[in-house]
């Protein structure tokens, strides 16, 4: 029972990024906009998260305020860094897959420069813990408590919720409905009065929120506060994407499929409390490999049956009709 709580607790901080990236990659293929950037937004949001709990680790506020002063900050340098995905892909028209890409490879030299020269390091490295043993009240909870209230991170709870709201916003507002008009049939949208431009944009950028905070996240549940340029987010924006498309495009589905592969990732490393596995003498690293290996068997199953947004990476031209 002690081997499940520990996977349990250690498997959600690590779903917790791969379900706010994948659902931000969501959001942006829902607008019509392909986000192969996530691997860099994530890292962009996860740097500047960082910078700022290292400059206010010294004060006397608390983990968990600065914790969300962190994200907010992480978030809002996602959404930036995605506005030039936003400029290339919908004003300039541009090939949204090599303006991803190249927005990938652009970050870690950028935060691998900012660190040699500011910090003569390669990343960024905090020394405040977020951790928490239990929270009040639930934490006391029988069983349920133990598995998801105590040994955690408050950046599990918040998952959930931006999990809730995605659903709601997807599926029962005008926003959602008008946003997956533009990634189905821009042309009819537009025909009604819907600015396919705005709400590619804004599809864009709340993807760049979640991205942010997922990379912040990633740092603080994973990296125990370091950030590095040289290792970034470890393929998490990428894996991200491959959770996406196996949950379809729906924020439950991607849920379900965020928590299969962090369970996959956590068993890797929890090889040693496991006495079947342990016994097999396979090298850890094989096992390291499964939650990749698990992605690219996924796909090959599920990618004839895959139903992505019909105008996904099709720049709109109005002229088109």
């Amino acid at each position: 029972m002690d081997v499940v709580y520990y996977l349990v607790q250690n498997m959600l901080p690590v779903a917790t990024p791969l379900l706010l990236v994948a659902l931000g990659g969501m959001f942006s293929e829902r607008s019509g906009v392909i986000n192969i950037a996530l691997e860099g937004i994530m890292l962009f949001g996860a740097f500047f998260g960082a910078l700022f709990v290292f400059y206010v680790q010294s004060s006397s506020l608390n983990p968990q305020i600065v914790l969300l002063m962190g994200m907010v900050i992480a978030g809002l340098s996602g959404i930036i860094y995605s506005l030039l995905l936003s400029f290339a892909a919908v004003n300039m028209k541009a090939n949204q897959v090599i303006t991803g890409t190249s927005l990938n490879m652009l970050i870690p030299a950028l935060v691998l420069l900012f660190s040699k020269m500011f910090f003569m390091s390669e990343g960024v490295t905090t020394n405040m813990s977020f951790y928490i043993r239990e929270i009040p009240v639930l934490g006391s909870i029988p069983v349920i408590g133990e598995l998801f209230f105590q040994r955690t991170y408050l950046t599990v709870m918040i998952g959930f919720v931006f999990l809730g709201i995605s659903v709601v916003l997807l599926y029962k507002t005008k926003f959602g409905l008008r946003l997956r008009a533009c990634g189905e049939h821009p042309h009819a949208a537009d025909s009604v009065g819907i600015n396919v431009y705005v709400m590619r944009y804004a599809g864009v950028s709340i993807s760049g929120l979640l991205a942010g905070i997922g990379g912040f996240f990633y740092s603080v549940g994973i990296m125990d506060g370091n950030v590095s340029g040289h290792t970034g987010v470890a393929g998490f924006g990428f894996l991200a994407l491959a959770v996406m498309i196996f949950g379809q495009w729906h924020p439950i589905r991607i849920m379900y499929a965020a928590l299969f592969f962090a369970f996959l990732r956590t068993l890797a490393y929890s090889v040693a409390l496991i006495p079947f596995l342990y016994r097999l003498g396979i090298d850890q690293n094989y096992y390291k490999m499964l939650p990749y290996i698990a992605t690219m068997v996924v796909l090959a199953l599920t990618s004839k049956k895959s139903r992505a947004p019909k105008a996904e990476g099709i720049p709109y031209d109005k002229g088109m009709r």
